[in-house]
């Protein structure tokens, strides 16, 4: 898990929490490994905050309209993109997804930073929108938050979202439609438009095959019928295809894994940051009495780490220039983006585990004798130090348990735990101890309980079957005082296990 970066002003911090976590979740995608989507989530995150602070100027400096710009997360996302082809031609391409490299240097690439009329239909018809309603759009439809919770984040009444959201969706439509009559297109294509509108506003319209033939050769056309045909389902797809590109649909069922995850385990408003869920009012609490920005990125942190459940690597191929693989109009106020002159690559954070050679993956630093359950040094242990091993009981062991610490900030941390079994599982828990008091905030892979300082944490639907010699995997965020010593007494299914 990446290093975070800390952000310079509450502009930043604010981007940060809205943002890092969809940034890393695509750059993660683009990439070959966890340490090079770190470093391209971290340069597109530099990148994204200059290109907003430009919008923002440049809405200054115009007269009578706010200069038109992607809403925050699709405009970073975007910006990964952007870094992904400059480390292609910096010769760098190596450290990508392989299918990427192909994407990038392909007529599909060139869409994207080609004349205006020739971009994607639905980069075109978001960009035309009023930020607000825009990012509206994108969280309800593309992060797949509840909608509650894009309600509240957007400071809109609850009870009235769903209006709201109508209304967004026959927005962008109107903007898709002009924006493809506006579309230099030859004779066949424009003898279609007016069909093409007809029979994608109508939900039972039957398409006609002269229509349906021309759709299946024709990618510019196709993609405006699936931006133009609102009922159905496919306005997602056609959002993230259309604005991200490459990768689009993986992402996008990222984040509806995430969001699936996060209502299994009860807490559908965690990426929120600025909703009133216990936990993320908590963490936000005890930042502000630290002093330190980092918070905001903090809160959402959950979210960042659930949009990483294990994919198998770099972008599905299948994903790739928008292909198949596998939901309010007026937001809060907006932080502006000018209180800081300076826009460079986001500091480090507080010290954090270092990276296995080998795997990529933090390493552990220090460790705690397995079925040890004494304390250590009585001295507190010093911030972003790591304990990274964990003792069970030593009695009917049934799996080898790996405890990391990622990362460390005052007030909380970032943990992930593996456990290798002996036998068969068709569903887990996994339980532990904490010394200190540690209390769990936010869990990804998993569902949680916590009673007093011990800790349950049990199967998420997808990841219930381990098979005999396998392993599973889950992290957390979590908060801490004073101390923030290694767990202990890690059991699975209530039988004993041993450090690994």
């Amino acid at each position: 898990m990446p290093d975070l970066p800390i952000p310079k002003d509450a502009a930043e911090a604010a981007l940060f929490s809205e943002c890092w976590d969809a940034v890393l979740s695509y750059a993660d995608l683009c990439t070959s490994g966890s340490t090079a989507a770190n470093q391209l989530a971290r340069e597109a995150f530099a990148l994204g905050i200059r290109e907003a602070r430009a919008a923002e100027d440049g809405s200054r400096h115009s007269v009578g309209r706010r200069a038109s710009r992607l809403p925050r997360i699709p405009l970073m996302l975007t910006a990964v993109r952007t870094t992904a082809a400059a480390w292609e031609a910096q010769g760098q391409g190596h450290r990508l997804d392989p299918d990427l490299r192909l994407w990038l240097n392909s007529e599909k690439a060139a869409r994207y930073t080609g004349p205006p009329l020739r971009r994607p239909v639905a980069l075109r018809g978001l960009r035309d929108m009023q930020e607000p309603d825009a990012a509206l759009l994108w969280l309800a439809e593309v992060e797949a938050l509840p909608l509650r919770a894009v309600a509240r984040r957007q400071g809109l009444d609850p009870a009235a979202a769903t209006e709201e959201l109508n209304q967004v969706r026959g927005l962008f439509r109107d903007r898709c439609h002009r924006n493809h009559l506006d579309t230099p297109m030859d004779a066949e294509c424009r003898s279609y438009v007016r069909l093409l509108d007809a029979v994608t506003r109508s939900p039972v319209a039957d398409t006609p095959e002269d229509l349906s033939r021309h759709l299946a050769t024709c990618v510019e056309c196709a993609e405006a019928a699936a931006c133009l045909r609102l009922h159905g389902g496919g306005l997602p797809a056609a959002l993230a295809g259309g604005v991200i590109g490459w990768g689009g649909l993986a992402y996008l069922e990222r984040r509806r894994r995430a969001a699936e995850v996060r209502m299994a385990a009860g807490r559908p408003d965690t990426p929120d940051p600025d909703g009133d869920a216990p936990d993320a009012a908590a963490s936000r609490a005890r930042v502000r009495r630290g002093g330190l920005l980092l918070a905001a990125g903090v809160v959402s942190a959950l979210a960042l780490a659930v949009t990483l459940v294990p994919s198998g690597g770099g972008g599905d191929s299948s994903a790739q220039g928008g292909a198949p693989t596998g939901g309010s109009p007026v937001a809060g106020p907006a932080v502006s983006l000018s209180a800081s002159p300076s826009a460079g690559v986001p500091g480090p954070s507080a010290p954090s585990a270092s990276p296995d050679p080998s795997t990529g993956s933090p390493a552990p630093s220090a460790s705690s004798d397995a079925g040890s359950s004494t304390t250590t040094d009585p001295d507190p242990e010093p911030q972003g130090t790591t304990s990274s091993t964990a003792g069970g009981t030593g009695e009917g062991v049934a799996c080898t348990v790996s405890y990391d610490l990622v990362n460390q900030w005052p007030d909380g941390f970032q943990a992930t735990v593996t456990v290798t079994t002996d036998r068969a599982l068709s569903s887990w828990s996994v339980a532990w101890s904490f010394r200190d008091g540690q209390r769990v905030d936010q869990m990804w892979d998993a569902g949680f309980s916590q009673d007093g300082s011990r800790v349950t944490a049990t199967a998420a639907d997808y990841n219930r079957s381990v098979p005999a010699g396998g392993s599973l995997s889950f992290g957390f965020l979590a908060s801490w005082q004073d101390r923030n010593t290694a767990p202990y007494d890690f059991s699975l299914d209530g039988l004993g296990c041993t450090a690994s």
